[in-house]
Order: structure tokens, then C-alpha cells, then sequence
């Protein structure tokens, strides 16, 4: 596994000459799935009113729309808290849009306080996530924040 300072680096440099908010999401989420390991699914779902809305992600197709407060992904862009579920099948209220997951981890996406969606990362591994997997990719996700221009994303 590369370490995170190299993660970090090579992140910075993607992101370099980018402001967009969704090339800057997309090259995310193809980041993630391409340097961690055990995933089939990696990316965002941005809040539109009550529900979340797919946004830029790799693997399979996914659900959408999805209620605030429903599932893994609703749960934690309702309360702004990350969630990490080692078996999704122990979950109320899972939501299954890939029958072959088995582990999940969302991340809420704040910005300037509020929560614009989350960033999901699901493996057909059972208690695939670990805190320092948690840990990494909130640090991350703060130099995707720090790097792109969501003002222009509508959701702030």
C-alpha cells in the first residue's frame, strides 16, 4: 500500500490545475478505487432537499435517489457524522444496491459547516474499513475540499 504521504502528494498534483467541482469529484472518486484496495464501489451523493442524488462515482450502478436519513448514506448526511458498518446485512435500513457488498463507509462532505452529500465506499469484504482507513480518506477528502470550487456546485 502506498503511504499516506504519497497518497496525499499525488492527490495534490491531480487536483493541481483543477477547480471544478465535478472533474474535481470524479478524479476523486477514480483515486480512491484505484489506490485502496477490496473495493466495488467508491463515490459521492450530494444533497438536492430531502434526498441525496448520485454524483460522480466508480463501480457499478448505483441507487438514487436516497432519503435523508435512510440507509447507510442517509444516516450520515442527516447527522454530519461518518459511519462505518462492518456488516452491511447487520444494519437497519441498509439500502442493497449491490447485493455483493458487505461492508460500508460514508463520510459527510462539510463545507463552511454544512453537509453538501457524502463520500461512500463500499467492499465485498466483511469489516474491510478500518479507523486508519477512515482517518486517511477524511484526510483526503479535506485537500479535495481545499482544492475545488463547490460555491459553483449550487449546494452551498
Amino acid at each position: 500500500m502506498i503511504k499516506q504521504a504519497e497518497l496525499k502528494a499525488q492527490l495534490i498534483a491531480l487536483l493541481a490545475d483543477e477547480k471544478d467541482w465535478i472533474t474535481n469529484c470524479s478524479q476523486f472518486s477514480a483515486f480512491v478505487f484505484q489506490y485502496f484496495s477490496d473495493l466495488n464501489w467508491a463515490g459521492f451523493y450530494f444533497k438536492h432537499g430531502s434526498h441525496l442524488k448520485l454524483g460522480p462515482f466508480q463501480g457499478k450502478v448505483a441507487c438514487n435517489p436516497i432519503a435523508l436519513g435512510k440507509g447507510v448514506c442517509g444516516k450520515a448526511a442527516a447527522s454530519g457524522r461518518a459511519i462505518s458498518v462492518a456488516n452491511v446485512h447487520d444494519f437497519p435500513g441498509h439500502i442493497a444496491c449491490d447485493p455483493l457488498s458487505r461492508s460500508e463507509l460514508v463520510l459527510p462532505l462539510i463545507i463552511q459547516g454544512k453537509v453538501l452529500g457524502i463520500f461512500d465506499l463500499d467492499s465485498p469484504l466483511f469489516n474491510r474499513f478500518q479507523p486508519d482507513d477512515q482517518a486517511q480518506l477524511q484526510d483526503l477528502l479535506k485537500i479535495l475540499i481545499s482544492k475545488t470550487d463547490f460555491k459553483s456546485s449550487g449546494l452551498l
